[in-house]
């Protein structure tokens, strides 16, 4: 294990940081690595701030963009499965980026690979919006993606520098709040925005607001990582840590029950536009709505996770129940879609929806938490690992809540409870949470 780990176990059983003083600290700009004692307070709730805005960049990406799913496939005269695939390309770009991106911050830092994915992604978000053709438009999305998934990944490392134990699953919980607030504001702007213009003025808010974002690292955000602590050596070296992290089975459990978690919830991202406006007649303003309601829920649960349950549940405990209301909630749904309760209208499957994204809240700070506290020096590697797996899954998942066209929800339940049992077995017989401290003692980096 590495060095400190017994601190961080010691930190997640009695419910207080590992890290001591140290939690509460935040680098400040004087100089990388450095440690700010005047203005720490302000620092860390500015930095804080900066990282739910990077954590923003998927659900801005994403969520923006679903109002216009229907209209993008008249304008651009292409079947929903193949629009569907502009999501899938943007998701596997931000894959793929984080494990270029992840050893990279590990080696040269946070700031200078965070700086650089940030600005092609504003290149790429405004090449989208003049993009002529489907293909073009996948074409660029991808793009879009592998530069975006600098924000996601070094947001993390950057609160695994910061944070330890408890203190790290509070600052997530944290985070969500930040970060959940895109989800809520982007489908709603995304609408407003499709009252005076096309799908293409979306692109154009997008890419004022990655502006806007690069514009704030650029001045505020400090380096976090000291050159101490940086790895050195090789391409090949720079990647070991990742081997070393997949080849710890408690790791990889968490991994993939994240990840599969996350494919639940990205069925219900690709094929939402279509089941609430195509089926159940919803407007993109009601769609904006109820997409927004559901991340009220996400970010109120987990608040509940972070203010409540960390400290005094144990984080595989608030992990366990939190993946068995998604089973719940994917089972009625798909019992619904199936008719086995007669014909359903839009209320009862939204509240089924909002039920599992709700208890996203408690899912994805705990699959977060859990792995990064077993990574303590190559928090960035473990960060890209974390983020590929959860990508690439959704990616996945994608086009196969399309398969059986736009009249049925059936697929997209399909997927959401398949997902959510493939990660709940994952949890259980990888990770073993009924064995005290097994998410922090023993293996890790």
């Amino acid at each position: 294990m590495p060095e400190g780990g017994a601190s961080i176990s010691e930190s997640t059983e009695n419910g207080t940081s590992g890290a001591g003083a140290e939690a509460g600290a935040v680098p400040g700009a004087a100089a990388p690595g450095e440690r700010a004692v005047g203005g720490a307070r302000r620092a860390g709730l500015l930095v804080t701030f900066i990282l739910g805005g990077l954590t923003a960049v998927t659900p801005l990406a994403m969520d923006m963009y679903l109002p216009a799913l229907p209209e993008v496939t008249r304008s651009l005269n292409a079947p929903a499965a193949t629009v569907q695939l502009t999501l899938t390309a943007c998701l596997a770009g931000m894959a793929l980026g984080q494990l270029v991106v992840g050893p990279m911050s590990d080696r040269w830092g946070r700031r200078r690979p965070l700086l650089v994915g940030l600005v092609i992604y504003v290149v790429a978000t405004a090449l989208c919006a003049f993009a002529p053709t489907v293909e073009l438009l996948v074409a660029c999305r991808l793009a879009q993606g592998l530069a975006g998934a600098a924000g996601i990944v070094i947001a993390r490392a950057v609160a695994r520098d910061l944070y330890d134990g408890v203190a790290l699953a509070r600052f997530f919980s944290t985070l969500m709040l930040i970060s959940g607030m895109a989800p809520i504001l982007a489908p709603l702007i995304g609408g407003q925005v499709l009252r005076f213009t096309d799908w293409r003025g979306v692109f154009v808010v997008l890419t004022v607001l990655g502006v806007l974002l690069t514009a704030l690292v650029w001045t505020k955000l400090p380096e976090t990582l000291a050159p101490a602590d940086r790895h050195g050596g090789n391409v090949r070296e720079a990647f070991a840590p990742m081997r070393r992290l997949l080849a710890d089975r408690v790791f990889a459990g968490y991994m993939l029950a994240g990840g599969f978690a996350f494919a639940s919830l990205f069925s219900y991202v690709a094929a939402s536009p279509f089941v609430m406006q195509e089926i159940y007649g919803a407007s993109p303003q009601t769609f904006s709505l109820l997409f927004g309601l559901n991340s009220i829920g996400l970010m109120i649960m987990g608040q509940v996770n972070g203010k409540i349950l960390v400290g005094r549940v144990r984080l595989d405990k608030a992990l366990g129940a939190g993946l068995a209301v998604v089973v719940a909630a994917a089972t009625a749904l798909l019992l619904m879609s199936l008719g086995v309760f007669g014909e359903t209208g839009l209320v009862p499957v939204a509240v089924a929806l909002f039920v599992l994204m709700s208890s996203m809240g408690v899912v994805m700070p705990n699959t977060q938490t859990l792995p990064l506290m077993r990574a303590r020096h190559a928090a960035g590697s473990a960060s890209a690992l974390l983020g590929t797996t959860s990508f690439l899954v959704g990616a996945i998942a994608s086009p196969l809540v399309g398969v059986a066209g736009e009249d049925t929800a059936v697929p997209m339940a399909v997927v959401q409870l398949a997902s959510a049992l493939v990660a709940t077995a994952c949890f259980l017989g990888m990770c073993r949470p009924w064995k005290a401290g097994t998410s922090t003692k023993g293996g890790g980096v």
